[in-house]
């Protein structure tokens, strides 16, 4: 850990110190140590601020803590990184821009609201690709898929340290679907997303952009008729409440991106470099088990609300994947062709 006299000599550092009033005027600001070295000049030291826009029960917290965590211990507690959870230091759109900026040196979230950022990162908007979780994640481990996606946020001013998941985004509806004619007509809140409106549109689906705040109410006051999120984030939201089916058309994988500012990154002595990267491994390792064994306690707690949960057949997905062909094509001239067939090598077409 370095004393402010260091950061001061950095220009990219120098941004983050920006950042250290406002966090102190805020409280946010972890305790400075203060002591003295082996030549006994003071040395102030303070926690690197890593920002989530999720609440503090998810998968992505669980991430971004023993991320910190790893980073600690790797480090004999030289190296600390504070964790702000639930937009405490701004929304996901914020926390980009704070990042690429170096006013917020690490960032936890969603691939989702980087696409406006980073276009390639688009192609994991394709939809109903992976038939398990497992493939999903070794597509992501893949070397050569991994390279690609890495200078895609290396282009966009961050190094990608690590991707987690939530497992995959499922709908819950109050109208049971079994084929692709039952989705027809069924309003349905989506993120504000193009590639994701135009999935539900080409399943027959009226897909409905909205506030997730306006979500449950929504559903309540029968306004929309369905939504689709992660099996967390529908019990720990209590959607499911107001539907009375979950079907798992597993669409998307809900990925979680550990990112840091790049020029950040680079600046760092080799062996902290060394020790994030190690710990940022553990930590996807650690929240990936997280995620499995939520998955199946979410399940659960749905399963014993009543609310039943319907899993599609191959035919249906068959039909999905055939149905939503227009998304493929869209995604695929807007991306990098190898990083689109990179992704898409090994799939069934």
């Amino acid at each position: 850990m370095k004393n402010f006299t260091t950061y001061h000599t950095n220009r990219k550092n120098r941004r983050i110190l920006r950042m250290i009033p406002m966090l102190a005027a805020a409280g946010l600001l972890s305790t400075a140590l203060t002591g003295c070295d082996s030549s006994n000049e003071e040395v102030q030291r303070y926690s690197w601020p890593l920002a989530t826009a999720s609440p503090e029960d998810t998968v992505t917290q669980i991430f971004a803590e023993k991320f910190a965590e790893e980073v600690s211990d790797l480090s004999n507690g030289k190296m600390k990184i504070q964790v702000y959870a639930n937009s405490t230091l701004g929304g996901d759109r914020d926390l980009l821009e704070t990042c690429a900026d170096g006013d917020i040196p690490f960032v936890v979230q969603n691939t989702a609201p980087q696409v406006s950022f980073m276009s390639d990162l688009a192609v994991f908007d394709l939809p109903c690709v992976f038939d398990s979780l497992d493939d999903c994640r070794k597509k992501i481990d893949d070397p050569q898929f991994n390279s690609l996606i890495s200078d895609v946020y290396t282009e966009g001013g961050y190094h990608l340290l690590g991707m987690a998941d939530q497992g995959f985004r499922v709908m819950s509806t109050n109208k049971p679907v079994h084929s692709l004619s039952d989705f027809k007509g069924q309003k349905i809140r989506t993120m504000e997303n193009s590639y994701h409106l135009a999935f539900w549109k080409a399943l027959g689906a009226n897909p409905t952009p909205m506030s997730f705040s306006e979500v449950y109410i929504g559903l309540q006051q029968h306004t929309i008729d369905a939504q689709e999120n992660p099996y967390e984030v529908i019990v720990s939201n209590n959607l499911y409440e107001q539907q009375d089916y979950v079907v798992e058309t597993n669409h998307l994988p809900h990925l979680i991106s550990l990112i840091v500012n790049d020029d950040f990154f680079k600046d760092l002595p080799e062996d902290e470099q060394e020790i994030m990267t190690e710990a940022a491994q553990l930590a996807t390792e650690y929240a990936r088990e997280q995620s499995d064994a939520r998955i199946a306690d979410k399940v659960a707690v749905i399963e014993d609300s009543g609310t039943q949960i319907i899993k599609l057949s191959d035919e249906t997905r068959k039909e999905i994947r055939e149905a939503s062909q227009g998304v493929y094509d869209s995604i695929r001239e807007k991306i990098n062709p190898d990083i689109y067939n990179s992704y898409m090598e090994g799939i069934e077409q």
